[in-house]
């Protein structure tokens, strides 16, 4: 590895260099089985014809002008994503951490406007919003590398158990100043926690009788990762402010803070810009994907490949002792094992397989949307070989 580089992310021992679908090739020619899809990103698959051909026809015709000017594929991708969302305006940046970045600004703008000199966000332990200093802030990473030496943080945020609603009827008897709420529908870098079924309608009636925000972070659970577009979509609710990113672009970079009612329209100009958001290449490429979802009925195939590899890792570990729980919604999944398992990410590359493990010991599986019958066999037998194997 190049010392031109920061080292940011450490020793890397593989390098890749192309990829089809479901698949990775090193620079040896040996192929891998991808089950991150680069965290939640290729969804519609690597190199996915389809998006490869918008990309470049676009980037022959028009790359970027910046927002200074009108930009009619933003123009669509912001109908087409307010049709699929039940939103009403949309921000574009180049990112889930600058997607985020605009809803804190959105709940700090609101709070403003009722007068309240220093709104606060409720936010949830052991989240993840990205790595800004205001997301970071917003994180609940208990990790000290990942915020030592960057204090101070940002201040207004006010931390709440996931999954406890009782905390934040606490917080709201004893802080006056609150304006939002701030999470995830299930936690992805927390070790893939998915909350009781009603929590969101929960929330969502809270924010109503509080009059405050709710913003849901769908960076990692959007476009049809959990079998809806949107993950809030299982509870027939909407959020005043959605994020999301990755999978939208399938790989090119580009993510959107949406926005309804009160939401909709507190920024006016001046108040926030991205110079690169919303251009038209990553919209050319985030149509693309979203015409692949509902040609080829993916966001439906989430929902019945995400449970049949629920059910066969339950059935198949449900006597390894190590195995603490299998859980998941869609195709965000976990397996929890008793102890830290950090070396099953060599160990199943080693078998041709990529995996991420998260919160220490929780193997998060994150596959593209086009996984095959014969690849979700080739995951499951291979993870569930490691696992027993693994004291």
């Amino acid at each position: 590895m190049s010392n031109a580089v920061m080292n940011a992310y450490g020793k890397r021992s593989l390098t890749f260099v192309r990829g089809e679908g479901s698949w990775l090739i090193d620079v040896d020619g040996k192929r891998y089985l991808d089950a991150i899809s680069g965290i939640a990103v290729c969804g519609v698959g690597h190199a996915n014809p389809r998006v490869a051909q918008a990309i470049a026809a676009q980037a022959a015709t028009l790359v970027h002008t910046s927002n200074l000017y009108n930009i009619p594929l933003q123009e669509k991708l912001a109908e087409r994503l307010r049709a699929l969302s039940g939103m009403e305006t949309a921000f574009f940046g180049n990112s889930g951490a600058e997607a985020n970045e605009a809803a804190i600004k959105l709940a700090r703008l609101y709070g403003h406007t009722k007068n309240i000199e220093s709104p606060a966000i409720v936010v949830m332990e052991q989240a993840f919003h990205g790595r800004t200093l205001a997301t970071l802030s917003a994180s609940g990473n208990r990790n000290p590398m990942v915020y030592t030496g960057f204090q101070p943080l940002v201040q207004g945020f006010l931390r709440a158990p996931f999954d406890d609603l009782d905390s934040i009827k606490n917080i709201a008897k004893n802080h006056s100043n609150v304006v939002a709420i701030l999470v995830e529908p299930v936690q992805g870098e927390g070790g893939i926690r998915v909350p009781a079924p009603d929590y969101l309608n929960h929330l969502r009636a809270l924010c109503d009788q509080h009059q405050w925000l709710l913003m849901l972070d769908e960076v990692q659970t959007g476009n049809g990762r959990t079998g809806q577009f949107f993950a809030y979509q299982h509870n027939g609710i909407l959020p005043d402010v959605v994020t999301t990113a990755k999978g939208l672009g399938n790989g090119f970079p580009i993510g959107v803070c949406l926005a309804r009612g009160k939401a909709a329209s507190l920024f006016q100009p001046g108040h926030h810009a991205s110079t690169y958001g919303g251009n038209p290449l990553a919209c050319a490429a985030a149509l693309a994907v979203l015409d692949v979802l509902h040609a080829d009925d993916l966001i439906a195939r989430a929902v019945t490949t995400g449970q049949s590899l629920l059910a066969r890792f339950t059935s198949m570990l449900s006597d390894c002792k190590q195995v603490i729980s299998v859980r998941g919604k869609g195709l965000i999944l976990g397996i929890e094992l008793a102890s830290d398992c950090p070396q099953l990410t060599a160990q199943a590359a080693a078998k041709g397989v990529l995996i991420n493990v998260t919160a220490g010991k929780v193997i998060r599986l994150l596959p593209p949307l086009t996984l095959t019958d014969d690849e979700a066999d080739l995951l499951v037998n291979t993870l569930c070989d490691l696992i027993r194997a693994h004291a």
